[in-house]
């Protein structure tokens, strides 16, 4: 049975960040996740999550400056310092949180050209390399032209084959099925063929991205089929509430009871 998450970032925006997570909590959510928690004191994020009962089970690593528009930094050869200094950053809210995975965004680059290629395969793999003593996976997620135009990683079978040529037991595919579907479609295929790397899901309902009922995607045989593949993993719901999050939570009903916190 699917473990999903509730994405504090784009649900229970009726609240402040930090109330957030009690929000999640009271609708029935064990577990969330969010973009980034850097703009508050690591002891108060924790805090928080610890009083609401709730599991943080992803975020991202720091990604530039997201207010005027950069989107990480993994694929410009100009950020790797920056980079870096990131992860140091990202480190005291991973181990306070206890978080397994984190989100390295590629930023806005030319997939293709062999310097910026070579520079982001590297990234990539310091990052695992200085993660993987944390117990921490990386997370590549490819993300759709139309919401993020230039984006680097911007296709499911070349980020499946990066992380096959790459080889490192922690760098795993987040697979945003709403992002596939509208990079690729074919998303039961994709789930098929790159389960093995897959280590995170997200979810929204296409082409809105609102709650994951209705429009073009079959979600409860997406979730079906992430069972019968195996899947054990969560699920995140990374969608835009069409009105208050709260009444918009009829697709979660059938699963509210269905998980456990993870020990």
């Amino acid at each position: 049975m699917p473990r999903f998450a509730a994405n504090l970032s784009f649900m229970f925006n009726e609240y402040p960040f930090l109330e957030r997570f009690e929000a999640a909590a009271e609708a029935g959510f064990q577990f969330v996740e969010f973009l980034f928690p850097y703009e508050h004191p690591v002891e108060v994020v924790t805090e928080r999550a610890r009083q609401a009962g709730v599991q943080t089970v992803l975020f991202n690593l720091p990604p530039g400056d997201w207010d005027i528009g950069e989107r990480g930094m993994a694929a410009l050869p100009s950020r790797v310092e920056e980079l870096r200094e990131g992860v140091a950053r990202a480190l005291p809210y991973i181990r306070a949180m206890g978080v397994k995975q984190v989100h390295l965004m590629a930023g806005f680059a030319r997939r293709g050209d062999p310097t910026i290629d070579r520079c982001y395969r590297e990234a990539v793999r310091w990052c695992a390399q200085q993660l993987e003593p944390e117990g921490v996976n990386i997370l590549l997620e490819p993300i759709n032209g139309r919401d993020m135009p230039g984006y680097y990683l911007n296709d499911v079978d070349a980020a499946g084959a990066l992380i096959e040529e790459l080889g490192l037991p922690n760098v795993k595919l987040q697979l945003d099925v709403y992002h596939a579907q509208v990079l690729q479609g074919d998303i039961t295929r994709l789930m098929r063929q790159w389960m093995p790397l897959i280590g995170h899901v997200q979810i929204a309902s296409v082409p809105s991205r609102h709650e994951p009922n209705g429009e073009e995607l079959n979600y409860p045989f997406l979730f079906s089929e992430f069972d019968r593949l195996g899947y054990t993993g969560f699920i995140g719901a990374e969608y835009r509430p069409r009105a208050r999050t709260e009444d918009g939570l009829a697709w979660f009903a059938p699963y509210r009871h269905a998980t456990q916190v993870q020990s």
